[in-house]
């Protein structure tokens, strides 16, 4: 172990470097016309950290800072999926953000910020470097949300975002202490390994699983601490809407693998309980709010919640009865899951945002009727999304919705699993619901949408993805697999 290993924080020094340098030409340009080509700046500083991890995938597991940083497959996979997410609602952000005013040098410096933090939760080795990342990428997304200045709503939902958040983040912090005072250190290797051996207070230890768990489940917005999604999902700006629900998904599934799956799989009778439980909520309250909606954020919010019940269904299908056999595959699934519902969103909230036009949000069902006969281009896109939401084959959510399901039944979990089918089912009718609002209605906005011709080929290309990886899922499969292994052979 390399007690100090610059080379494995390459990517977090590249992304700071680029990210600084954006603020300051922003800065000290003298065009007249505000953030004209820093949209392309915030793209290009992505490029050196996605090169230096590409470097660094494929070699061995890296400890440094001793041992408070890894870089491994995992954090690998999840950093390109994160740049890949970031990048793209870059592009998508670019015509709606011109019309609103938010196309501004803080909006690319604070989306890079919350891209860094999610970057150190993800390769975070040590509690308080965990706590460090999720304090840059949540303070980063409070702003994001209150930046547009002269919506009402934009500055309530960002109040609710912040209170909520720190009350998440004070969970998560009081359960880290625990574990402190329970083990005497702050290293997830050495608390795994401490816990083996015995030399943990067991009463002090378990509370301290508690707190983390509570303050995992708020950040994925996992019921019953799911009470800030649909409010802060419908009243942000849908540029800062994606990149909430985008990718600091990624990362905080990094958390949970890392502080549960790895360092705390030895209490994984206690979490994995209160996953069953979390799940079993988000996916029943998720899918029958979701129906009454007619804000189509705000049924996507709860769509959000009901997904996260997936994710958490493979997270608790790892160890059973105290093996940890199937725990590769199942934490595999979850890690699939996440990913390719990252994608989706991608997409869903991408097409929102091109839809919209000063003034109009587009962001009620409504809104979408007719859109076939308007853009049957579009209407395709948003068909295979709300597809893939619902888990309809050939898309990859349907593909994803099978991969968590049988770790769920090899786990033991017969009953679980013919719940959530039945939940998807009751969340099939809101989904198709938009498809019939597209294909059946008939249109009422007459006024053609204005996007960018980068936009529409990322939403195609978007959308042909969630396609393929439904039809050949195997290499993104394989990938998680690989990565899991590794993380978990460590």
């Amino acid at each position: 172990m390399d007690k100090l290993n610059l080379f494995a924080a390459l990517p977090e020094i590249l992304l700071l470097a680029g990210l600084c340098l954006v603020i300051l030409i922003d800065v000290l340009r003298k065009s007249p016309h505000p953030a004209v080509g820093i949209d392309r700046l915030a793209l290009l500083a992505l490029v050196p950290p996605f090169i230096a991890t590409l470097v660094q995938a494929g070699g061995p597991r890296i400890y440094a800072f001793d041992g408070m940083y890894v870089v491994d497959a995992l954090g690998n996979l999840l950093k390109v999926c994160s740049y890949i997410a970031i990048a793209v609602s870059i592009i998508y952000a670019r015509g709606y953000t011109k019309d609103r005013g938010m196309h501004r040098g803080e909006f690319y410096g604070l989306l890079l910020f919350s891209l860094l933090g999610q970057m150190v939760m993800i390769s975070a080795g040590n509690l308080l470097v965990v706590y460090l990342g999720l304090e840059v990428m949540s303070l980063s997304l409070y702003a994001l949300a209150a930046l547009r200045r002269d919506h009402p709503e934009s500055a309530e939902s960002a109040i609710k975002y912040f209170v909520l958040g720190a009350l998440a983040s004070g969970f998560l912090l009081y359960g880290m202490s625990m574990i402190y005072g329970g083990t005497g250190t702050l290293d997830l290797a050495q608390i795994a390994q401490r816990f083996s051996a015995g030399q943990v207070n067991q009463i002090v230890f378990v509370f301290g699983v508690v707190f983390i768990v509570a303050g995992i489940a708020f950040k994925f917005g996992a019921v019953p601490f799911h009470m800030w999604v649909p409010d802060v999902y419908a009243g942000s700006p849908t540029a800062t809407t994606l990149l909430i629900a985008g990718a600091p998904k990624l990362a905080t599934f990094a958390i949970a693998f890392r502080l549960l799956a790895e360092s705390l799989q030895g209490a994984a009778q206690h979490w994995q309980q209160m996953f069953l439980i979390l799940a079993l909520l988000s996916l029943i309250l998720g899918n029958l709010a979701a129906i009454a909606q007619t804000n189509l954020k705000r049924m996507l919010a709860y769509s959000t919640i009901s997904q996260i019940g997936f994710v958490l269904l493979g997270l608790m299908s790892g160890v059973v009865g105290g093996s940890a056999e199937g725990a590769a595959g199942a934490y595999s699934a979850a890690l699939f899951y996440i990913i390719t519902y990252v994608l989706t969103t991608l997409g869903t909230f991408g097409l929102i945002q091109m839809l919209a036009r000063n003034g109009f949000e587009s962001d009620q069902i409504s809104d979408l009727a007719g859109l076939n006969k308007r853009n049957p281009w579009m209407a395709a896109v948003m068909l295979v999304l709300m597809f893939s939401l619902a888990g309809i084959p050939p898309t990859v959510g349907f593909y994803a919705k099978l991969a968590v399901l049988q770790a769920v039944i090899q786990a033991g979990h017969l009953w679980l699993a013919i719940v959530a089918v039945m939940a998807s089912l009751v969340g099939a009718f809101y989904y198709l619901r938009v498809v019939k609002a597209m294909y059946f209605d008939e249109p009422t906005d007459p006024q053609p949408s204005v996007h960018t011709a980068d936009a529409r080929v990322v939403l195609a290309f978007n959308g042909l993805l969630v396609l393929g990886l439904g039809i050949v899922p195997g290499p993104l499969m394989t990938a998680c697999l690989l990565a899991i292994r590794q993380s978990m052979g460590a």
